[in-house]
């Protein structure tokens, strides 16, 4: 009896090694990020269109299409996120908002669509409203490049004939869930669009549907400070281990890249265990009003009417606490230089440049609503983020910039 249960235990503790995930490191398939304040405007409100963005990935009624993903992705158009991406054959490029709370990808806002010998349209309409902005046209099929050579067959992207809300900009490359595609074509609105990471996986480029982020702190208007990688992540980017918490499955926030986090200030909970999102098309780190309130009493802020942000005095960002991130077992702490904007770059939100402004600001809505924070850029420059569509979870990892003073 003793080698038959020796042998079963070797054997079902061998299957319970191979079904965990496999984390796919030093993925050699990356891409240049670039941030870009658009300046199209002698002072640009960050605030109202972070907040404009929430209101719309809070509301899954503000589609008059009946969509299983509900909401209707919108695009921050103060701070954007660029990458370079090549259509066709011979190719074009195209500078595009990198996106992960929408999912199609589409050109022609600025620089036009150049058909080539691989252009093929599907004589479908495609259009999907952003809040600040949206897009309308046709559907074609088109080779793809992202990076160095990665080429992609057949991708479905969307041309525009009429966009509104983006300037300085050729489009969006969208990375969410592929359900937010789901009714962006207007024939088929039950019909989803396999996107740019769907099919680098199909076609065998990628072996697991992940995309790797990195952010790194800049107080440049507009600087090459992040990067994708597709198919794994980038050990060079991160310190330590990645930590990975299941998708949440509380909706709005699970038709997005959701989890479930408390928060707290110091030892002070501001906000209890509550699901939201993470997201690269958010600036600022959105809370639910009464957590930002208490986030406000805690810190001594005052409400900067001109910029809409809170500010503190230099005694006040010495007393700082860290504003800590609660995700499963594991705790990221955003410091005082963390949770400040960049002073050089004050006058550029219509801010003074003597002032310190804070990124914690307020998402609009009470928590208890689904949706009750957004983890933005000012959350993602200070940590390494990793969107896992083949294990349904989210990761996250220190950087050399998390505890940097650059603000």
């Amino acid at each position: 009896m003793f080698p038959f249960v020796s042998l079963l235990t070797t054997l079902l503790l061998a299957l319970s090694i191979a079904a965990l995930p496999v984390e796919v490191r030093d993925s050699p398939i990356t891409l240049p990020i670039a941030r870009k304040l658009n300046l199209k405007d002698s002072t640009i409100n960050l605030l109202q269109h972070d907040q404009a963005r929430a209101a719309a990935l809070k509301d899954p009624d503000t589609s008059s299409l009946s969509r299983r993903a509900g909401s209707i992705p919108v695009i921050n158009e103060v701070v954007s996120y660029i990458a370079q991406v090549s259509v066709g054959s011979p190719a074009t490029t195209y500078n595009l908002i990198v996106d992960t709370g929408s999912s199609n990808t589409w050109v022609g806002a600025g620089t036009k669509y150049v058909k080539t010998s691989t252009s093929q349209s599907t004589g479908q309409a495609v259009s999907v409203s952003y809040g600040s902005g949206s897009f309308s046209g046709t559907e074609y099929t088109d080779t793809v490049t992202l990076g160095s050579g990665l080429t992609i067959t057949k991708q479905s992207i969307g041309v525009a004939s009429r966009s509104t809300g983006f300037s300085g900009v050729d489009g969006i490359l969208g990375i969410g869930p592929l359900d937010l595609t789901e009714g962006t074509l207007t024939n088929a609105p039950t019909t989803t669009i396999p996107t740019v990471t769907q099919n680098l996986y199909t076609q065998g480029i990628i072996s697991e549907v992940v995309v790797g982020v990195s952010f790194e702190p800049t107080t440049s208007q507009k600087v090459t400070n992040g990067e994708l990688t597709f198919g794994g992540t980038d050990s060079t980017k991160y310190t330590g281990t990645i930590a990975y918490v299941p998708l949440t499955t509380t909706t709005p926030a699970s038709y997005y890249w959701g989890i479930n986090e408390s928060i707290t200030y110091g030892t002070k909970t501001i906000l209890s265990e509550t699901a939201g999102i993470v997201d690269t098309g958010t600036t600022l780190i959105l809370l639910a009003s009464n957590a930002y309130s208490a986030y406000q009493s805690a810190t001594g802020a005052t409400l900067d009417r001109t910029t809409g942000l809170l500010r503190i005095t230099t005694t006040q960002y010495n007393a700082l606490q860290n504003l800590n991130f609660n995700v499963g077992s594991n705790t990221y702490a955003l410091t005082p230089n963390g949770q400040i904007w960049p002073r050089s770059l004050n006058t550029y939100i219509g801010g003074t440049s003597s002032y310190i402004y804070l990124v914690v600001n307020n998402l609009g809505s009470p928590s208890g609503q689904g949706l009750d924070f957004i983890n933005g850029y000012t959350f993602l420059e200070r940590f390494y983020s990793v969107f896992d569509t083949t294990n349904s979870r989210v990761g996250f990892a220190t950087t050399s910039y998390t505890g940097a003073t650059t603000n």
